[in-house]
């Protein structure tokens, strides 16, 4: 399983579309309760459900980890957990990772500026409020402290999606391999 981790607007969302479309490795439907963006489709981009819904789902113990991000809730189904599938996390949701102790959970941290994040913010038409908001989020939730146990950074600002896409997966292969 390959986690992608980064903060707002590092590119986690479109390198995961891209290797769905180029490598076969499916993005798994996290749970949340934000509201969709323009153009998000539930049952695909995320599973959308209500405040109480995600509650009840999380006293079912279906969940392998949910975090709390920027006024919203988070969740992915322990179902989900398999080889050649994708997931975005953050830091805290990537400790419920590593905490089933599976070699196979190999995760990336997608690492760009606060400026380049903020335009690409801007470019797809976020709120300015809302980017400014997130950018001072991220500092905390992704601060050097949070992401001790990633297995791979990579420069998510100085490569198109489909360079920094081959790279993050010859990283996973190479990582599965060395496991054999």
């Amino acid at each position: 399983m390959l986690i992608l981790i980064g903060p707002s607007a590092s590119g986690k969302t479109e390198v995961a579309k891209y290797l769905a479309s180029h490598f076969n490795i499916t993005k798994i439907v996290t749970y949340t309760t934000r509201s969709p963006r323009l153009n998000e489709k539930n049952g695909v981009d995320y599973n959308f459900v209500d405040v109480a819904d995600f509650a009840k789902l999380t006293d079912d113990n279906y969940f392998v980890e949910t975090t709390y991000y920027n006024n919203n809730y988070y969740g992915t189904a322990k179902k989900d957990i398999k080889d050649d599938k994708c997931v975005i996390l953050d830091p805290n949701g990537l400790k419920s990772f590593l905490a089933l102790n599976d070699p196979r959970i190999v995760s990336v941290y997608l690492q760009s500026s606060e400026n380049v994040r903020y335009q690409r913010m801007i470019n797809r038409k976020d709120d300015v409020d809302i980017a400014r908001q997130r950018i001072v989020n991220d500092r905390i939730a992704f601060s050097k402290a949070n992401l001790q146990n990633v297995n791979f950074i990579v420069d998510s600002e100085s490569l198109s999606i489909e360079q920094l896409s081959a790279n993050i997966y010859e990283l996973y292969q190479n990582y599965l391999r060395k496991l054999k």
